[in-house]
């Protein structure tokens, strides 16, 4: 598990850099690991406790080999969630390699040490990927607004402290009643509406209609708000 000091200059200083560039997400994730504390192995514990999260840690399961596979993704059935996702990875021009180099790279930055035994490598990796996936489960899209309503779903699921600093920054600079802090007030409810989703068979869910997952989870209809794209944010694929 992560250190549990929490080390507030250097979230400052990867804030800093992320506000340069909103769309740098290893800042985005060294800011986080700084103020995660002891939340990490108290998720972890949490997950172990689960009958799914003990069969998931025996398995090994990593969703990483499946939703780095975009051939296996995009073969699979028009209206599926992982169809959904290959397809979402295209249009957005990203990947799920991508968001494990920028993990690497904050890992490096951060000075993180490798998770010391196998269960908590499986366990980090899973949520680690399940970012994406949580994006389109949600329906928060890749900019900066439905990024930061994906991390205050993810605080409401996780508990992870880093990603709450990061939450409350967000909701304080732009206003608790603005169209940001809207959006990131109804992302956390609905957060905490939904059924835990870290020990779900996602590996079954993958090949399932998108609206059942989305009805059999509890996570309701993707909603409607007007994208904020960063200057710099890749155009999005036809």
């Amino acid at each position: 598990m992560a250190r549990n000091r929490l080390r507030p200059f250097v979230a400052r200083r990867a804030l800093r850099a992320l506000g340069e560039n909103p769309d740098d997400t290893t800042q985005a994730i060294v800011a986080i690991a700084a103020m995660t504390g002891g939340s990490n192995k108290r998720l972890f514990n949490r997950f172990k406790r689960s009958e799914k999260g003990r069969k998931i840690l025996r398995d090994g399961s990593d969703l990483y080999d499946i939703l780095s596979d975009s051939d296996r993704m995009l073969a699979m059935a028009p209206g599926s969630l992982g169809r959904t996702i290959g397809e979402w990875f295209e249009r957005e021009n990203i990947s799920a390699q991508g968001l494990a180099q920028a993990s690497a790279a904050a890992s490096k930055e951060f000075g993180t040490a490798p998770a010391p035994d196998h269960d908590q490598q499986v366990f980090g990796g899973r949520v680690r990927n399940l970012h994406d996936v949580f994006h389109v489960v949600t329906g928060y899209d890749r900019d900066m607004r439905g990024e930061i309503a994906v991390l205050a779903f993810t605080f409401a699921q996780t508990g992870n402290t880093g990603i709450a600093y990061l939450v409350w920054r967000s909701l304080w600079r732009n206003g608790f009643r603005s169209e940001t802090g809207r959006l990131i007030r109804q992302a956390y409810m609905r957060g905490r509406r939904a059924e835990w989703m870290l020990d779900a068979d996602w590996e079954t869910l993958l090949e399932q209609p998108i609206d059942e997952v989305r009805a059999q989870l509890g996570v309701g209809e993707p909603p409607v708000y007007e994208q904020m794209r960063s200057p710099a944010a890749p155009a999005l694929s036809a």
